[in-house]
Parts: structure tokens; C-alpha cells; sequence
């Protein structure tokens, strides 16, 4: 059946319903979010005179949530404007109206009986053929579909989103021994296409698979630092981005996401679990319900195993819960000698096994935490998933885990570790030592540039299913035709190849910039076109400051005229190549990061992307062309009666402020992003899709453009709008003298410089403009400390 969505009804507006109704009105679909109607009246509305059956009391549910939702930071909209995407309603008045729907999904609260009772009005108006599925994470799906009418039972399956639904990765497909294959097949596309999800095949298992392996990993982080006697504080050291997990780690995790859904899962898998051998780890220790007794459960309570403060100087101070004496104390200094010597190690695989090879109690509770990490999974094949790829999937996507931990396992070296193990009583499955056996080393392997798993019944390694369509940078080792020491270019075949750099934070330093132009070198010489972009947590934070600070402090103002003359040529090749361009951002894409995005022929974006020109915080203006770009863009732009200025003050503030869009669509609605730039939900299909416009571009014709002679700017006039603006927010004290210096720079560039009257210039000259500024700026001692409090405490500094 050809299956389209259209159209999707949400019951239920709790924290889950109104996102996961944001966010599929972030993909462009209509959604009706539906909730029950109230049995009372509030005070408020008694006042006013309404009753219960005034449509204002009977949405008051529903809209209140939704609004939530949307007032919510981070927000679960790409644009505030798709808000309008959502009808609101309530469950006694319009459940009638899911008839016209194509998808309906159910986020009541975890309650079977209640759950049953929603799905008896969805079956007096549901249309037959229409899609029907739960997001429960902790009621067996079969038990919803029991009794249910055979199209009904056809047609429904668990679709578990992870919260929140816009910013984790995870979609769970969960179908029952009813569900039409057909309709599992079809959610597990349009999970991955539409949505942006890494879908995952489950098994109606408790928890699933992310809760039941991640849940899982922190309860035994918790065993193994009671074992070890370590505090809060050393354990969130030692378990965030040190091993690929998030900053919040463990104890930090908790008290964002709330204690009470961690004690809410581990406590329902301990009573649930039957024939696991390890479910006394979900046993909850005392301290933990004494926690949950004392309502301290995190952000939601204001306080948990971390509580804010103000200290005796009014100063905001983090204080951490001794477990021991339940008491608030002043944050310690964590401290071991095994990470001190992982400092060095960029690779995050490579460190693994120094980390587990550690001699002193780091070591002691990573060898503990990891192997029975390890024992854990392996015993979870085939009860939760018959692939060991499933299981790394769900957790990274789930859980914001960089690495699974077959993978982790993998890195650590699987037959290395066995002994290991088992002399700490953690004994892998059996179906390990007949893998090994067998010959076989790892979990994964790389063949011809694609990555295969391990498949334990037929003791050989397979194609992952679906990811035919995904280009991942790494498994394409053997494809590289040129690097340096911080970047390299890729055959992604087909005539096009891929730029790509690891320096850090994904700076544009010389050896990146280097490798930049040899890519166009290369494309123009002997390929079709080039996609610039990888596969990092960020696309670039933009130039390398440490070394502009550098230059400034000895004054050689000839070598940071040098060096931003060198991107701004390099940026223009970009756009100026005898080959078609793509860039590829993500994640956050900053100053010259930005710069790149707006000089390439097309951008294929990530959907999360977070990009804006910032260069104000530190003192100085956009130098690598984005400046010129924006009074381009202004110029490009006009038609004949627009009010030039009013579209010049609104491109200046976009600068001025440091606006930074907060995702994809936003840059387009501030004009860093343009039509004819695309967007890739899913960033797992990023580079193929830029592949893919890479190839359009040259077979439809692709021509080098010329650069622009003819940019509108307005001179005096232009000025004098900015200056009148600037001088306003100057003296009303909400910007300071070295603001306005900056914004007076900006403003320069962008109307041309001192002219008497409006005219058309070149992108060179406004180049130029735009370095002079630059260069001037880094001679101001107040610019200067603005870098400086970046690159010590990462802070902007407002002087």
C-alpha cells in the first residue's frame, strides 16, 4: 500500500503528546492535539462566568499544555511560526475528527485501563487502514491491542519517542505478533526519512531496549561507586564526555530528566524482570528512595543530587548531595591519574582501554561498571533484540551515548577483556566465546567502505539494514585521496569527493584552510563537485582566536591581515569554483563556519542547526565575507519601492547582536539560509544528500558564476540610520562605548563605507572594507580582553 502522512491526530497533551505534536508539525505536517475536557472550573473562570461546556474551559487542558510546550526551552519547534501547524481540541468534542487522519498516535497516561478506554472512542471514528500506536514505554503492547478489532490489531504497534522528541534521536518501533508488516516497515522509513529518527526494531520486552540497557548502565554506575566508595562529583567526572556521554553524565542526567522516571523505570523492571540474572542492579539502594521520599528529584523540585544556591557574595553556586549524610556541600575537585593521562587521546575509541587499563580507583570502577555492562548486554541477545546492532543503536540514540556498548566493547578489545572479566565474576554469554571460536574479533567490521555487525546465528557479519542510503565518513578509510594533520578529502565516488576536519572545537585555522583549497584544487582538476562538511558534534566554532589573540598581542597586524585575507580568498572559491559547492552545517556553525555555509552554491543543513555570525562577542566583526554577504543579500534582495534601509537595519542587527539561529529554519526566516538551501532532518543522511545536490547541480549544467560588481549599498544615508540607532542604545546604557565602536565598524562595511550618495560596488571592495575593520579592531585593548575571557573561561565578557 502507498502510504502517505498527511495528517496526524495526538491524544493527549502532556510533556510527550504536545512535543511529539511539535515535532511532526516541524516536518510540515497537520496535527490535531487532543486532551480531556476539565470536571471543575477554576476560580478564574468562575469569575468570569464561564461553565463547563464554554469551549474556552473545555480546551483549557490542552491549551495550556500546548502553550508549555512552546514558551519551553529548548524549544520543540524549529519555528515559533509552525505553532500555527497544531489544532487544538478536546476528547468529549472533537475525537470525531480523527476520522480524517492518517496517523493517530495515543500519549494518555501509563495506565492500561485508561488507555483501553481511549481506544474504544478511537474505534467508533478511526477509518479502517489508518495507522493507530501507542508511545507507552512501560505498558506490553500486546496487552493494548487485546480485544481489539482486527483492523484495529492490523493497524497498531508501540511507537516510543525518546523526550524530548525533537532533540533525541530514538524511535522505538515496538509491533505485536497482529501488526501488518507492511505498516512496521512503513513506520520504520518514515521514522528515519521524515522524522530524523534512528529507528529501532523492538521486541514487547520490559523497557524495551534503550531503558532496559541504559537504565541498566546507570544503576550499575551507581553499584559500582558504592562498591568503590567514590562521590557525586568524581563519578560525573569520570562518566561524561570522557567516554562519549553528555556533560550531565550520571548524577546531573538524573536531575534534569527527574529522579522520579529513573526511579519509576529501574523500580518497574526490578518487580517485572523474571529471568534476568542481573535485575537485582534495578534494586533501588536506600538512599535513592530516600531521595524520592524527600521529593528532592532534581530541576523539577529544585533540588536533587545537585541544588543551586546563592552564596554570601549573591553569586550563584552549585552545591552536590553527599549520598552519606544527605547534606549540601560546595562542589569537590575530581581528580584521578588514569584520566590525566587520557588528556592526549582525541580518539575516543583509542581511550577506552587506557581508561580500563587505569591503576588507581578510575580504573578500578570503569574494569567494574563496564564489564558488567558488557555480561548485561550479551545476555540480552535474543531476549530483547536478535541483532547486537540494535542494542548501540537504541542506547546511543536514546541515551546520547557516542559509542553502544558492543562498540565500547569492541574498543576495549573483545578477547583481550574475557579473562579479565571473569576474574571479577562477570562472564559473557556463551554465544561470545563461540564468536570468538569461530575467528571472529570484534562485533563490527569495515568491508568496501560499509559497516557490518555480527550476526550470532549464522556466525557471520551482515549488512545493516538500511543504512545503504547513509554515507559515514568513517568507514571510508580506504577512500581518502589526500589529508593533513587536521583535515582530508574522501572519493565519496560517483565523481564527487567530500572535505572534511577534525581540529578542535572545528576551528579554521592554516592546516584546515590548507586543506580547504587543495579540495578545490582537486575538485576542479579531476571531479564532478565537492561537499564540505563531517560528521562531528559541531560544524566549527569558527576561527582559531588563539592565534589571532597572539598576533594582536605582538602587534603584527601584517600577519592577521595576511591570515584574513587567506579565508576571505577561500571562502570566495567556494562560491566562485568551476564546480558546484555544498556545505554541509551542523550542530553549531559560528563566525567563519557561518561564512562558509552563505558562499556555498547550495547548503544542505542539518535540520539542528545552530548558526549565526558572533564575532561581536569577542570584539570584532565578521571578516571572512559575511559582512560583505549580508549587504549582498540586502542588495539581491530589493525590488523596486522597497525601503532599502529598513532591510539594511535588519540584516545590521542580525550581526550586531550575534544573533544565532536555533535551528535550520530559523536561519532561513533571518536570511543565513537561503530558498534554494536545503535541510536534511535526518543528519545521518547529510553528506548523502549533499551528494546528491552535488550531482543535480553538475548535470543540470552547472555554470562558475561571476562575481558581483553591482551590490547596492547606501553610503551617508546608511549611516546615518545606524549611527542615530547605535548612539540611542548607547546612551540609554544598553550597549557600551566598545559596542558601538564594533556596530559603527559593521555598519561601515555594510553601507559602503563613506559614501556621498548610494551606489553599486564590488564584493571586493567591500572585502577589503570588511579586513580594514577587522585588523583595526584587534588593535583595541578592550577587543583584546573580550578574546582573552573566551579563551580562558570560555566566557563573553561585556566591557
Amino acid at each position: 500500500m502507498n502510504r502517505t502522512i498527511r495528517k496526524v491526530a495526538v491524544l493527549g497533551s502532556g510533556v510527550m503528546g504536545s512535543r511529539i505534536a511539535c515535532h511532526f508539525a516541524n516536518i510540515g505536517v497537520e496535527v490535531l492535539l487532543l486532551d480531556i475536557a476539565p470536571k471543575e472550573l477554576t476560580d478564574e473562570e468562575k469569575k468570569r462566568g464561564l461553565s463547563l461546556d464554554s469551549p474556552i474551559v473545555k480546551n483549557r487542558i490542552v491549551q495550556s499544555s500546548f502553550d508549555a510546550a512552546v514558551k519551553s526551552n529548548p524549544n520543540p519547534l524549529y519555528s515559533k511560526s509552525f505553532a500555527s501547524r497544531v489544532k487544538l481540541g478536546n476528547f468529549t468534542d472533537d475525537m470525531s475528527k480523527i476520522k480524517n487522519y492518517d496517523w493517530t498516535i495515543e500519549v494518555v497516561v501509563e495506565n492500561l485501563d485508561i488507555k483501553k478506554k481511549v481506544y474504544d472512542e478511537v474505534e467508533k471514528h478511526r477509518k479502517p487502514g489508518t495507522l493507530i500506536t501507542s508511545n507507552t514505554s512501560g505498558i506490553p503492547i500486546h496487552l493494548m491491542a487485546a480485544g481489539r478489532s482486527e483492523d484495529f490489531q492490523k493497524h497498531f504497534c508501540g511507537t516510543h519517542f525518546f523526550n524530548p522528541p525533537r532533540y533525541l534521536k530514538l524511535l522505538e518501533i515496538i509491533p505485536t505478533p497482529h501488526t501488518d508488516p507492511e505498516v512496521v516497515k512503513f513506520l520504520m522509513h518514515y521514522g528515519d526519512l521524515y522524522l530524523g529518527k534512528t529507528t529501532v526494531l523492538c521486541k514487547d520486552t520490559p523497557a524495551f531496549i534503550a531503558n532496559r540497557i541504559g537504565v541498566f548502565g546507570i544503576m550499575k554506575v551507581v553499584n559500582s561507586m558504592q562498591k568503590l566508595d567514590l562521590n557525586i562529583d568524581e563519578v560525573d567526572k569520570l562518566t561524561g564526555p570522557v567516554i562519549g556521554r553528555p556533560k550531565s553524565a550520571t548524577f546531573r542526567t538524573s536531575d534534569v530528566v527527574g529522579l522520579d522516571t529513573m526511579v519509576k523505570v529501574s523500580s518497574n523492571l526490578y518487580t517485572g524482570l523474571t529471568n534476568d540474572e542481573s535485575k537485582d542492579i534495578f534494586k533501588l539502594p536506600e538512599v535513592i528512595t530516600k531521595l524520592e521520599q524527600n521529593k528532592w528529584l532534581g530541576d523539577k523540585t529544585g533540588q536533587g543530587f545537585y541544588k543551586k544556591t546563592k552564596n554570601a557574595k549573591g553569586e550563584t553556586e552549585i552545591l552536590t548531595l553527599d549520598l552519606k549524610t544527605l547534606e549540601y556541600k560546595p562542589k569537590a575537585k575530581a581528580k584521578f591519574a588514569t584520566l590525566e593521562t587520557t588528556k592526549t587521546i582525541d580518539n575516543l575509541k583509542d581511550r577506552f582501554k587506557v581508561l580500563l587499563a587505569g591503576k588507581d580507583k578510575a580504573g578500578e570502577f570503569y574494569r567494574d561498571s563496564f564489564f558488567g555492562l558488557f555480561q548485561y548486554v550479551s545476555n540480552r541477545i535474543p531476549e530483547i533484540a536478535d541483532e547486537l546492532y540494535k542494542i548501540d543503536d537504541a542506547v546511543c540514540a536514546g541515551f546520547g551515548w557516542e559509542v553502544g556498548p558492543f562498540e565500547t566493547w569492541d574498543a576495549v578489545g573483545v578477547e583481550r577483556s574475557i579473562k579479565d572479566m571473569e576474574a571479577m565474576g562477570y562472564k559473557p554469554a556463551p554465544w561470545i566465546y563461540e564468536m570468538l571460536q569461530a575467528g571472529n574479533a570484534s562485533f563490527y567490521k569495515i568491508e568496501k567502505g560499509e559497516r557490518k555487525y555480527y550476526d550470532i546465528p549464522s556466525k557471520s557479519y551482515k549488512s545493516i539494514p538500511g543504512k545503504g542510503e547513509f554515507i559515514i565518513l568513517e568507514n571510508l578509510s580506504e577512500n581518502v585521496v589526500w589529508k593533513n594533520q587536521e583535515s582530508k578529502i574522501i572519493d565519496l565516488g560517483d565523481g564527487v569527493i567530500n572535505f572534511s576536519w577534525n581540529s578542535k572545537s572545528y576551528t579554521l585555522g592554516t592546516t584546515v584552510i590548507e586543506g580547504l583549497n587543495k579540495a578545490i584544487d582537486l575538485a576542479e582538476k579531476n571531479y564532478r563537485g565537492l561537499v564540505v562538511g563531517h560528521q562531528g558534534a559541531d560544524f566549527s566554532l569558527g576561527a582559531n582566536l588563539g592565534l589571532v589573540f597572539m598576533y594582536a598581542i605582538e602587534q603584527d597586524y601584517d600577519e592577521i591581515d595576511f591570515m584574513v585575507r587567506a579565508f576571505q580568498n577561500s571562502v570566495m572559491r567556494l562560491r566562485y569554483s568551476s564546480v558546484p559547492v555544498v556545505v554541509c552545517p551542523q550542530g553549531r556553525t559560528l563566525g567563519g563556519g557561518c561564512e562558509m555555509t552563505m558562499h556555498a552554491d547550495i547548503a544542505q543543513a542539518a535540520a539542528e542547526t545552530y548558526i549565526g555570525l558572533v564575532e561581536v562577542g569577542v570584539g570584532l566583526i565578521p571578516g571572512g565575507g559575511g559582512t560583505k554577504e549580508f549587504a549582498k543579500r540586502v542588495s539581491d534582495s530589493l525590488k523596486e519601492g522597497d525601503v532599502e534601509l529598513n532591510a539594511l537595519q535588519n540584516a545590521f542587527m542580525n550581526i550586531a547582536t550575534a544573533k544565532v539561529a536555533t535551528s535550520a529554519e530559523e536561519a532561513r526566516e533571518i536570511n543565513i539560509l537561503r530558498t534554494v538551501d536545503r535541510i536534511s532532518v535526518n543528519r545521518d543522511r547529510q553528506i548523502a544528500d549533499a551528494k546528491e545536490a552535488v550531482i543535480e547541480l553538475y548535470e543540470a549544467g552547472y555554470s562558475m558564476p561571476q562575481e558581483a560588481t553591482n551590490i547596492k549599498v547606501q553610503g551617508r544615508a546608511g549611516l546615518a540610520l545606524v549611527m542615530a540607532g547605535v548612539n540611542g542604545m548607547r546612551m540609554g546604557k544598553y550597549i557600551s562605548e566598545h559596542d558601538a565602536k564594533i556596530a559603527l565598524k559593521i555598519a561601515n562595511v555594510m553601507c559602503g563605507g563613506d559614501l556621498t550618495a548610494p551606489q553599486e560596488v564590488s564584493e571586493r571592495y567591500l572585502l577589503d572594507l570588511e579586513r580594514e575593520a577587522f585588523v583595526s579592531l584587534c588593535g583595541e585593548k578592550k577587543t583584546l580582553e573580550r578574546i582573552q575571557s573566551i579563551l580562558t573561561g570560555g566566557k563573553p565578557l561585556r566591557n
